[in-house]
């Protein structure tokens, strides 16, 4: 298959324009029915490159120290999310026990380590060997990332769990508070960006993006 970078397609009619160098803040429209072609990317890999290791920190933070640690009758039994996956396993829910170490451990942590293996790279300007892949992985996986709903039933848990027993959060749970919050930033990246960062025409200036 041959690419030719100097041409978009309209994702609306299917026209084929050439493509021309945007300054920074600039949006390229169809003329033939004004959807949105593509946009002058500024430096986002910049801005989002840091948020993804400050992502994957969390990220090991929320899966190495305990969720909360939980007293009754002088009792204490804390877990991490590895240990609630097991949990879940030896009571005979492993389909659940799947579910929740796919959609709270292994995507969310495949979407981060993708994004940073591109950002990297595409930081000093070269295309990383299996681009086209990788981002069609990564919009694949984006869905499937439910750290939020896990998040949440967590805290619905701890709330019953408060009348009946002294619950105390643990690290991992407020690190899964931040993590929540800047996932939300990192993946609102429009992964159609590495596209328009790969093949911007040369000459084009770099600049805060639209």
């Amino acid at each position: 298959m041959t690419e030719v970078p100097e041409t978009v397609v309209c994702p609306g009619c299917d026209a084929v324009f050439s493509r021309a160098p945007l300054k920074p803040r600039e949006v390229s429209c169809c003329a033939r029915c004004g959807t949105e072609l593509y946009r002058h990317p500024g430096d986002q890999h910049r801005r989002i490159l840091p948020l993804t290791v400050a992502c994957l920190i969390m990220f090991a933070i929320a899966n190495l120290f305990p969720i909360v640690e939980i007293e009754l009758q002088g009792l204490r039994s804390q877990t991490t999310l590895a240990g609630a996956v097991v949990v879940l396993s030896r009571e005979g829910m492993s389909v659940v026990a799947l579910l929740v170490l796919a959609t709270t451990l292994l995507f969310p942590l495949m979407q981060l380590c993708i994004l940073a293996y591109l950002l990297v790279p595409l930081s000093r300007e070269y295309r990383p060997a299996g681009f086209a892949i990788l981002v069609r992985a990564m919009q694949m996986l984006r869905p499937w990332g439910m750290i939020e709903v896990f998040l949440l039933g967590v805290l619905v848990a701890i709330v019953k769990l408060s009348s009946m027993a002294s619950v105390v959060a643990g690290p991992a749970l407020w690190a899964f508070m931040a993590l929540t919050v800047m996932l939300t930033a990192v993946l609102s990246f429009n992964p159609n960006a590495f596209w328009e960062m790969t093949f911007r025409p040369p000459g084009e200036p770099d600049g805060e993006a639209a």
